[in-house]
């Protein structure tokens, strides 16, 4: 996964809108020459203070914020990018989350996305399907079975760029969908 956030986030640039910072895994992958703050979106106060630790740690400036991501504390065209890794599996509200996002971004700024969800073989798709109720319950509400580009485009997004593999794993939780988005 760690591998998969290293072809991504280090797209950003400008002000950056992270959403789903959690305990600040994707800090590292910031290139210091392009961005030049990181908004950290967090609902979770144990995650924000992982991430605060996190940021100690860098040379890019970085401010946390306790919001979900449907309800973002951002004026309208503020962030230059956005970046999500392993976030819209647990959002309730995925399109109000986007539709969020897809408002505080400037024109011609993107969205930087990787995810995990719904799988392209119907086998794994099966298991996925099935194990999703319990899965949710013990993975803090986290989705196997969420269809990625979808969920970008109802949100508002126009797909630039959309990249998709297994990554090595547990199959139902390893189909990967990258790339990046912008608003329509």
């Amino acid at each position: 996964m760690m591998r998969q956030r290293s072809k991504v986030v280090p797209h950003a640039e400008g002000c950056v809108l992270e959403v789903g910072i959690g305990s600040g895994l994707n800090l590292p992958f910031y290139d210091v020459n392009r961005v030049t703050q990181v908004l950290g979106l967090d609902p979770s106060a144990e995650m924000r203070r992982l991430a605060a630790r996190a940021a100690k740690e860098v040379a890019v400036d970085v401010e946390l914020l306790e919001f979900p991501g449907e309800e973002i504390p951002l004026e309208d065209q503020s962030v230059d990018s956005i970046v999500m890794t392993y976030t819209l599996c647990t959002i309730r509200d995925t399109e109000a989350a986007l539709r969020q996002m897809a408002r505080v971004l400037k024109p011609g700024g993107r969205l930087l996305f990787c995810e995990h969800g719904v799988a392209p073989d119907a086998s794994v798709r099966r298991w996925q399907n099935r194990l999703n109720p319990l899965w949710g319950l013990l993975g803090g509400g986290c989705n196997l079975n969420r269809a990625i580009p979808d969920l970008v485009t109802q949100g508002g997004f126009e797909l630039g760029e959309l990249n998709t593999m297994y990554v090595p794993g547990w199959k139902p939780s390893c189909f990967n969908y990258w790339g990046f988005a912008v608003h329509e």
